[in-house]
This record gives C-alpha cells, structure tokens and sequence, in this order.
C-alpha cells in the first residue's frame, strides 16, 4: 500500500511509519521543515515538504494521487496558541481531506482526540483544541465519499506499548502508548470494515488485531 500521512514527522505518525516500512508497505509524510527529512528517511519514510496552512486543495491533492489511504496526523502543537488550533487541527484536516476526496482517495484516517467537541466550551486554549477537533470531525464525517474513521485516544504516553488495547465507541478516560496507537491506525488501515467508525482507544486487555476486529464486526 502506498499512505500519505499529514503531520509525518509527528511521534505517532513516525510510529506508523516505521510499521508501515517494516513490512513493505510505501510511508509518504507531509513535513512542513524540510530539516526533518532525514527523519523520516530513517523511519523508512518519503519525506514530502508541504505546509498545509498555506497550500490549496490541488497541491495537497497531488501529494496525495495514487495513494491507497490517506491519514490525518498533524496538530498544531501542545505550545501554540488558539489561532493555530483554527488553521493546523481544523483547517488542515478539512483541507486535507477535500484534496484525498480530489484526488480519488477514499480510505481517510483520523487521529482526533478524546473529548473532541465542536460544542466544546470553556476560553482556554486547551477548550478551543477540543472545539477544532471536534469540528474538524464533524466535516470529515459528512464526506460521503470519504471511507473514513475517527481515532480519539486517551491521554498519549512514551511508554512501550503493550499490544492490548481497549477500542470502543466511549471507552472512558485513561492512558494509552504512541506505541500502541500506532499498532491501531496500522490494523485500522487493512480493516475497511472500520470506515464510518469513531473510536476512542485506551490501554486495555484485548490484542490490537482482535480489538479492531471486534469494532468491525467480524
């Protein structure tokens, strides 16, 4: 499979790609900076420069031609203010998603977050994150054309991951490794069935590949 990954140099996504390499498939991260290009040729990634708070539905949608999945990683950062959090983790995600419906990609990945709520309230910045989540899954989840699933998980540690995994549609609130999350968006992508799903995710007692099984159905 060929993955176009938003956010490509971002800890889950470098997670993701590694996987992704190990086994043969083709990881194209979208940087901004091209300095970090070199980390995702280490991860066994093409790095591909494009900054998507400035490009337009074509560009991206070039970047993303032939591709068998697209995934929305990106974010805006833990020290950028609220303006960011409107232009990278809401309009981002929906610009990227226009350009895979252009370009004919159907299978659209989204790391989102839990509590993720376009209704969210509060004035901190923290709430406004939470508002442009949560908006920016309520626009991929009206594509139709899109083949899409939402990923919210709990609170992202470094830990090593576990291979055990609670995944639901409300799983309630708890810790859960990059690791880990990377595993789930690696099952995600080769279980269609998933699409039309939003899931939160935890650590939990069940193996990523029954948990995603289980969520679709099979």
């Amino acid at each position: 499979m060929r993955i176009v990954i938003a956010g490509g140099h971002g800890q889950i996504a470098l997670r993701l790609e590694r996987l992704l390499a190990a086994r043969g498939d083709e990881a194209v991260g979208i940087i901004r900076n091209p300095q970090q290009s070199e980390d995702l040729r280490a991860a066994g990634a093409e790095p591909l420069v494009l900054d998507l708070e400035s490009a337009s539905a074509e560009e991206v949608a070039e970047a993303l031609r032939g591709a068998d999945a697209a995934v929305f990683a990106a974010g805006a950062g833990p020290n950028s203010g609220t303006e960011r959090k409107g232009s990278v983790d809401r309009g981002a995600a929906v610009l990227f998603a226009d350009a895979a419906e252009h370009a004919g990609v159907r299978r659209y990945i989204v790391i989102s977050s839990m509590g993720a709520d376009p209704d969210h309230p509060g004035t901190e910045v923290f709430d406004a994150y939470l508002r442009a989540k949560g908006e920016a899954d309520a626009y991929v989840r009206s594509r139709a054309a899109l083949a899409w699933t939402v990923l919210r998980p709990g609170m992202l540690t470094n830990d090593a991951g576990t291979g055990q995994v609670l995944l639901k549609a409300s799983t309630g609130r708890g810790p859960v490794p990059r690791d880990d999350v990377a595993a789930v968006l690696l099952e995600l992508l080769d279980t269609p069935a998933t699409a039309g799903l939003t899931l939160e995710l935890i650590s939990g007692n069940v193996p990523v590949t029954v948990a995603v099984k289980d969520v679709a159905g099979n």
